[in-house]
Parts: C-alpha cells; sequence; structure tokens
C-alpha cells in the first residue's frame, strides 16, 4: 500500500512539473512566433473617435501595448511611466499606442486625467486583441492580457514582451529600441 501511495504521489507531482512547465514554457514559445511577421492591419477608434491603423505610423517604431482596462492601479501606472518617457521616444521616433477593450469615452477620460500624449485605440470587440493572441477572459469578462509588441519603422514586429512590469516597461522598450536601432545602422543590415 505504502509503495501504490508512492507511486501516486509521484505521478501527481510529475504531472504537476510537466503542467508548470508548460505553463512557463508556452508564452516564450508563443512570443518567438510574433517575431518577423507584420503588424496586422486592424482600424480601431483612438480616444478622439479617429479610427486609426498601424499602417498610419510606418516610418516610425511602434510600441504597440495591451493593458486590461482603463483606470486601474496597474494600468495607470504603466501609462503614466509611458507619459513619463515621452520626449524621449520622440527623440528616437517612438510611437506609443495603448490598446484595451476599454469604449472610446473611458480611453478619453483615462488619457485627460492622466495628461498621456499618445494614443489609446478602443478594441472593444477585441479585434486587435485576438489578431495578437492577448485576449482572455470567460464568459461575459473579457479582457487584454498585458504584453507589448514592439514594430520597426518598416512595420514588422521585431520584439513580443509577454511578460511586462508596469515600473519598468517604459524604460525598457525605449533602450530596446535604442539598441536595435544602432543594430540596424551597422553596414550590412
Amino acid at each position: 500500500m505504502v509503495t501504490l501511495m508512492k507511486k501516486i504521489h509521484w505521478e501527481k507531482s510529475a504531472s504537476a512539473f510537466l503542467i508548470a512547465a508548460i505553463l512557463l514554457i508556452a508564452p516564450a514559445l508563443h512570443a518567438a512566433e510574433w517575431v518577423g511577421t507584420p503588424a496586422p492591419v486592424i482600424k480601431l477608434a483612438d480616444q478622439d473617435n479617429k479610427l486609426r491603423s498601424l499602417q498610419d505610423f510606418k516610418g516610425k517604431w511602434i510600441a504597440l501595448y495591451f493593458y486590461p482596462k482603463d483606470k486601474t492601479p496597474g494600468c495607470t501606472q504603466e501609462a503614466k511611466k509611458f507619459r513619463d518617457y515621452w520626449n524621449d521616444y520622440q527623440q528616437h521616433n517612438i510611437t506609443i499606442i495603448g490598446v484595451s477593450g476599454d469604449n472610446v469615452s473611458s480611453h478619453k477620460d483615462f488619457a485627460t486625467t492622466h495628461k498621456l500624449p499618445f494614443l489609446l485605440l478602443a478594441d472593444e470587440n477585441f479585434e486587435m486583441a485576438k489578431a495578437m493572441g492577448v485576449a482572455r477572459g470567460f464568459g461575459p469578462l473579457r479582457f487584454a492580457s498585458r504584453q507589448t509588441f514592439l514594430i520597426d519603422p518598416e512595420g514588422t514586429i521585431v520584439y513580443h514582451y509577454a511578460s511586462v512590469d508596469t515600473q519598468k516597461h517604459a524604460e525598457q522598450v525605449l533602450a530596446d529600441v535604442i539598441r536595435l536601432s544602432a543594430n540596424s545602422d551597422k553596414p550590412g543590415n
């Protein structure tokens, strides 16, 4: 009986380990699938109700960041960090575009309240979130998971941040664009 109990315990532990490993590795594998692909061609309304497409920003670096909900602590912190680096982004030809399932009115209030100088796109039907694989939820509760895609001036996704630290992410995006720009300026690239 003891041997059987040990075997069952080991099998449960092995199964739990395998599940944990898959959950840890899957985002990295999924992230790699985006690198080298073109940005999606989807039009969404911004906080001023103007239809925007990522193709409108060809020639600029784009940090396309998805977030769950306007006016929540983590989302507000992340947006304010992007705001605080805005002048640095402008110096390096970077535009920031936030996307969530909130409506235009909510985005307008969020941008005005926190003096956000960048676009917030209203993805109420989660069209872009689904296309980028970041739509989450169950039943009536839907949201975009906190992930960012870095898109080069030609419109190609060059990096996918599947895990984001809201305190450090804005600075990380800036550093990555500076590094990638320096590499693309070298002869032979």
